[in-house]
């Protein structure tokens, strides 16, 4: 089955990469993978790390079923993978460059280094960092460091389509607008950070809740399942369609987001949160790990990713049908 309009247009199917190196095949990096396999892309990777490509091939069968049901272009096939024996050979002949090594600035700077440095020339190089800036990220490489962007996206890569990209001082437009158009043809919805700073968007709304989520925990407010609870049947539903500005709006009934702030927006003052991470003490880490082992309730790491991806797909779904003026998104982001 082909891969609807709703995930690519005509037009961004023509610039999608023929060929996508993936340095570094953690979660991320092969959610990257599958990613592109799905789209019909060659992908070569690369990985240092003993059985990496065992771990690889077994990943893509396990979640494939799962990819399916989104919707496969038509020449998509997993035996388009293949790894290589380093980087450089990686990105021989690469359209796109998809980085995932460790989140350390040195280890960044020296693979980011020989992949500027063997890549073909204008392919864009694209960094799944989550929280680094991208002239952090371009101060190691001489060759073509504007190249180099932010492309962070979200586990799993696979299904869910978001994608940051963040361009450096060294970025020029059209760059982005390349990266913009080559991560749309793989299904992604590029949202273009307008300047760069730490941790980007997405990750800063989410280390938001996750500070204020430890210090509940921390003072013995509510456990790991009932704060969990709280975001699956609350606000999580309704941010998974609205977001959390479309939320305030409708809030504010008739009046919508301007009689809501004058309404509510006085409470903005009161400390109900604390945006500083509480101490990480032994007895905090063992409280949030006890949490999630009952929470998991006996059942494995892949065991939760297999229910999770069948909940995301279905999810998914319900979205498009629900906000399809969102389809368009990206082009005015």
């Amino acid at each position: 089955m082909s891969r609807q309009t709703a995930e690519r247009s005509t037009a961004e199917q023509s610039v999608a990469p023929a060929r996508v190196a993936v340095i570094g095949t953690g979660v991320i990096g092969n959610g990257w993978i599958v990613r592109a396999l799905a789209a019909g892309c060659e992908v070569v990777a690369f990985d240092p790390a003993p059985g990496a490509e065992a771990t690889t091939r077994d990943f893509v069968a396990r979640v494939w079923d799962s990819v399916a049901t989104m919707g496969l272009a038509d020449t998509a096939d997993p035996a388009k993978l293949r790894f290589a024996a380093s980087p450089a050979e990686a990105v021989e002949d690469a359209d796109l460059v998809q980085e995932n090594v460790p989140e350390r600035l040195e280890i960044k700077h020296n693979v980011l280094a020989e992949l500027d440095a063997h890549a073909p020339e204008g392919v864009v190089i694209g960094s799944s960092t989550s929280g680094i800036k991208p002239s952090e990220l371009q101060t190691a490489c001489t060759r073509d460091p504007g190249r180099v962007i932010v492309a962070h996206p979200f586990n799993p890569v696979y299904l869910l389509p978001l994608v940051e990209l963040v361009g450096g001082e060294h970025t020029a437009p059209v760059v982005t607008q390349r990266a913009r158009a080559q991560y749309a043809a793989l299904g992604m919805r590029p949202l273009v950070v307008r300047r760069e700073i730490e941790g980007h968007v997405a990750d800063r709304l989410m280390e938001a809740l996750w500070r204020e989520a430890l210090h509940l925990v921390n003072d013995g407010v509510a456990t790991t399942e009932e704060i969990d609870a709280a975001v699956v049947y609350g606000c999580g539903l309704r941010w998974s369609l609205m977001g959390t500005f479309l939320t305030f709006h409708l809030a504010g009934g008739e009046g919508g987001m301007r009689h809501m702030l004058h309404q509510f927006g006085p409470a903005l003052k009161l400390p109900w949160t604390k945006l500083e991470a509480p101490e990480l003490t032994d007895e905090l880490i063992e409280k949030v790990a006890d949490g999630c082992e009952h929470q998991a309730a006996g059942r494995s790491v892949a065991e939760l990713e297999t229910r999770r991806d069948a909940f995301l797909t279905e999810l998914l779904a319900l979205t498009r049908k629900y906000w399809p003026e969102a389809e368009g998104l990206e082009g005015r982001i």
